[in-house]
């Protein structure tokens, strides 16, 4: 293809949009249909996951070779199920996903990412031990703070605990602090690591187990704001 010859023979990084994957594979339905095949879920065809592979995995580096392809491939999932067959598919083959939220979106938080359904198989090559932490202790009460927004739904806030209380409000700063961006905002990485220290600090500190207690000591108690090299 041209992203491969002016990856492999040009030497240069490419990043390759393939959009919509979601369309593709309700042709590759239609095709197997029309010839008879035997379906498998959904009716889409039993080697839908083998022809996913050969376009996704055609992405990466070659050895003795300068240039890489990056691939992103867009879907659109079907009634937002993520379960259904092709984000299904596509997410055992992929490095990572992201998944756009639609009720976020209506909030108004840009980019409307869900952080808890979205991931990254190459994120602990690339970050440290305390960044690791960080990341699985913001991770852990946004969780928490998502199912006592759950309750608070059903029950009312008024009944619910003060640390619930203090997880909903911690939820609500985190969509409106750590996810939201400006549309043309260039946010750094630094800033971002500042904003989840802060948002941290708002938990009472038995509340975070995820972090070691000189991390606590450090950037809770002490309110270093710096990196997490």
């Amino acid at each position: 293809t041209f992203s491969e010859f002016m990856a492999f023979e040009k030497g240069y990084d490419v990043v390759v949009v393939l959009y919509d994957m979601t369309n593709y594979c309700d042709a590759l339905r239609d095709v197997s249909s029309k010839r008879g095949e035997i379906p498998s879920r959904k009716g889409y065809p039993g080697y839908m996951y083998s022809d996913l592979a050969t376009i996704y995995e055609r992405a990466g580096i070659i050895e003795g070779k300068e240039g890489s392809i990056t691939q992103l491939p867009v879907l659109t999932m079907p009634d937002d199920d993520i379960t259904h067959p092709i984000p299904d598919l596509t997410g055992y083959i992929t490095e990572g996903q992201i998944v756009l939220d639609r009720i976020l979106h209506q909030k108004g938080i840009y980019p409307p990412i869900n952080v808890l359904p979205s991931l990254s198989r190459l994120m602990n090559r690339g970050i440290t031990d305390l960044h690791r932490r960080w990341a699985h202790q913001l991770y852990s009460a946004y969780a928490k703070a998502k199912k006592v927004e759950m309750l608070a739904s059903i029950v009312g806030e008024g009944e619910i605990s003060p640390t619930e209380k203090t997880y909903l409000h911690f939820g609500r700063n985190f969509e409106k602090r750590f996810l939201k961006q400006d549309r043309y905002e260039d946010r750094p990485l630094e800033e971002t690591l500042k904003i989840g220290w802060k948002l941290l600090r708002e938990l009472p500190e038995e509340e975070l187990t995820r972090l070691k207690e000189e991390d606590i000591k450090t950037y809770i108690r002490g309110k270093n704001e710096g990196s997490t090299k």
